[in-house]
């Protein structure tokens, strides 16, 4: 079934919110609010697609709504048409120079609404496709490096307010430059294709992510996770690659394509987010340095895969 996009329509004259559920109903999801207080609760929690806002209400008029919304990280990209019976076009001029897309004035027409309604909506899912291919690498289609940034900083910060556990690793392809120089760039390129498939799969949880680092690099990012959990994670993600088969011949490691990682959570001392993701890539030119296929976490003892098992 089609996702429908989200409307709130917001207006203090309840036969107004009524005419216009009755307009889009039946092709969007509907929300209402009565007043600039509600709109607001409403949409921080649903995320809506499109705001139509009276300008015209007690206490906190449309104006002061929109601001509210842009003020807000949350709702500030939420595209608002204002709906009102101010029809002069100074009126209109202000409203579109702070912030409004569009100005529909009343009394409403039933084409224009729907028509005005579609033309920004179909905007905003043109919007969020571009905002969201600008946070896919191209090769892999995981998470770049921006889109990276932006969520290791938010976890970060919710980690530090929440005082919640936080763990991250940076993994990469063991011998990959002789691989490539053995077998290609176009092979190499598939084998990382291959590999992103594979981390990808380990992750089970919403607010799990693994990312495109650069090059045969890839960071994991892992909320609400201790340690060992992470540890774990990562030797899972290492035994799914190794396990693949993906012949290496250049490799000094193994005949088949192998991964290693360092892995580092969060503690006392630990600053900053570069803090942290250096200490995992610290473990991981550890790793390196051991032998190659195995992952370093942040046990007292040497966590690494044991090559004689």
């Amino acid at each position: 079934m089609k996702h429908q996009q989200k409307i709130l329509i917001v207006d203090d004259v309840i036969i107004n919110l009524h005419l216009l559920d009755g307009l889009l109903k039946t092709d969007y999801t509907v929300l209402m609010a009565k007043n600039g207080h509600q709109a607001m609760l409403l949409a921080r929690e649903h995320q809506p697609d499109l705001v139509l806002l009276d300008v015209v209400m007690p206490e906190m008029d449309g104006f002061a709504v929109l601001q509210a919304l842009r003020n807000d990280a949350r709702t500030k990209n939420i595209p608002v048409i204002f709906i009102t019976g101010q029809d002069r076009p100074e009126d209109e001029a202000q409203g579109l120079l702070r912030g409004a897309v569009d100005y529909i004035t009343k009394p409403l027409n039933e084409v224009i609404v729907k028509a005005r309604v579609a033309t920004h909506l179909k905007l905003e899912r043109q919007r969020r496709m571009l905002e969201s291919l600008a946070n896919i690498d191209g090769l892999t289609e995981l998470p770049n490096r921006r889109q990276l940034d932006q969520a290791y900083h938010g976890e970060w910060e919710r980690a530090r307010r929440n005082q919640l556990p936080l763990s991250v690793a940076i993994l990469d392809v063991d011998c990959f430059k002789q691989y490539n120089d053995h077998c290609g760039h176009a092979m190499g390129d598939r084998v990382l294709q291959q590999l992103a498939q594979a981390i990808a799969s380990n992750l089970g949880r919403p607010g799990d992510l693994a990312a495109r680092y650069g090059g045969e690099e890839f960071v994991v990012i892992l909320p609400a996770t201790q340690p060992l959990g992470a540890w774990q994670l990562l030797e899972s993600m290492r035994r799914t690659v190794e396990a693949m088969g993906i012949p290496h011949p250049a490799s000094q490691v193994s005949p088949f394509v192998t991964i290693s990682a360092g892995v580092a959570s969060l503690r006392a001392g630990i600053a900053t987010p570069a803090a942290l993701l250096q200490l995992a890539d610290q473990r991981l030119y550890q790793a390196k340095r051991s032998g190659r296929n195995r992952i370093i976490g942040d046990s007292g003892v040497e966590l690494h895969h044991d090559l004689s098992l």
